[in-house]
């Protein structure tokens, strides 16, 4: 059980522009103000009972449910990766493409209007079901990650979208990507970037109940990904952090909003704060890798 206090995330965030603060980003007035803002917070009798206590809920429990809204254009995470992720590939000549994780085929979409032959893998029957009816003449395949139902040696380009954060370890999964992959084979990963799982950004949904929940956002650093990868003999070929642009400041929110759109929600109460908590932190990170050539 996850316990989700709203005044935990507002000084938290507090925190963070503080320290951005002491090290000289932000001047006497910027700190003096945030202080201020702390103890205003601490002084909220309205956020003492607001905290929510929210379940940790599997991939493919979560995904289930998550299936019914996932391509709904809500999930402004595309908009960061699929553009790198399409230079990439548009590098890559067609040939036999895996798309780990594939979900409802995004993806899988893009690697087969390019012409490669497809082969989805996911551990979720409702994305699988779906990804089927986006992408016509793909292969749709149940499995895990770390047991990928693909032959050794077999795919030119392994892809995998914003599901490695969903992982506690990163090597089975990078160990099955070099497995499947030819000698010089390309892989593209996007995943949500440390920094944004430290501050929340796990995906919220609500059991048949009504109760909340939140999918597994495992904090896996820079450094994580490239251990993983050069142990499995995969090489850098290059590594993308894109940035959101500042949003423009507004008075502060006077409601914390309904837990669904926690923490975003939650940042608007302290917008000044959260603006300089979050300057220049990527949203997301998306690598190329190659599988080294057997000499």
């Amino acid at each position: 059980m996850i316990y989700e206090h709203p005044l935990a995330y507002l000084l938290g965030i507090e925190g963070v522009a503080l320290l951005r603060g002491f090290v000289g980003e932000y001047d006497r007035e910027f700190v003096e103000a945030r202080i201020a803002e702390v103890r205003r917070l601490l002084a909220d009798e309205t956020l003492a009972g607001a905290a929510v206590a929210v379940e940790r809920v599997g991939t493919v429990e979560g995904y289930r449910i998550w299936s019914a809204t996932y391509d709904d254009g809500r999930n402004t995470a595309f908009d960061f990766d699929e553009p790198i992720v399409e230079e990439i590939v548009d590098a890559v000549p067609a040939g036999v493409a895996v798309d780990a994780a594939c979900g409802t085929g995004r993806f899988s979409a893009l690697l087969a209007a390019r012409g490669h032959r497809v082969i989805g893998v996911d551990s979720s029957p409702e994305m699988l079901a779906r990804a089927r009816a986006n992408v016509a003449g793909a292969d749709f395949r149940s499995g895990e990650l770390a047991a990928l139902p693909v032959a050794d040696t077999s795919a030119d380009l392994v892809t995998c979208g914003l599901a490695l954060s969903h992982v506690p370890n990163l090597r089975p999964a990078f160990t099955e990507f070099a497995r499947v992959l030819r000698p010089g084979g390309h892989l593209v990963i996007s995943d949500m970037h440390p920094e944004r799982i430290l501050r929340g950004a796990n995906p919220t949904l609500r059991d048949p109940d009504g109760r909340p929940g939140r999918l597994p956002g495992h904090r896996h650093l820079v450094g994580d990904y490239l251990r993983a990868a050069l142990a499995a003999g995969l090489e850098l070929r290059r590594c993308e952090e894109p940035v959101t642009e500042p949003s423009p400041l507004g008075p502060p929110a006077t409601e914390l909003g309904p837990w669904e759109v926690w923490p975003w929600s939650l940042a608007a109460v302290v917008p000044e704060a959260a603006r300089a908590a979050d300057a220049g932190v990527p949203v997301e990170i998306i690598w190329h890798f190659q599988l080294a050539q057997r000499p």
